[in-house]
């Protein structure tokens, strides 16, 4: 932690104190971001997300499912309980 408050400039310590973070969590993880809205397309679209939305059950047992037909593509949307849920879930998938 010591070389990164070093190569800091002196007018700005972003640094935090306890783990040497760059950026306040605070800042990246918005409490009220629990949403995550997907579109499927294709002649397999209600079963991919339909697989995905089994997934995001099995692995956060309070998430709401959405699963919506949209003219020719499917509409997922899963409300997990909190944003910190909705982004492990993002990451451990590969999903945007």
């Amino acid at each position: 932690m010591k070389s990164i408050k070093e190569a800091q400039s002196d007018l700005v310590n972003d640094t935090c104190a306890e783990c040497g973070s760059y950026v306040d969590i605070g800042a990246v993880v918005e409490e009220s971001d629990i949403v995550l809205q997907l579109t499927f397309t294709g002649d397999a679209a209600k079963e991919d997300a339909q697989a995905l939305a089994d997934k995001a059950k099995a692995r956060f047992n309070d998430v709401v499912v959405n699963l919506v037909q949209q003219n020719d593509d499917w509409q997922l949307a899963l409300e997990f309980g909190c944003s910190a849920e909705k982004m492990i879930f993002q990451l451990q998938n590969s999903l945007p």
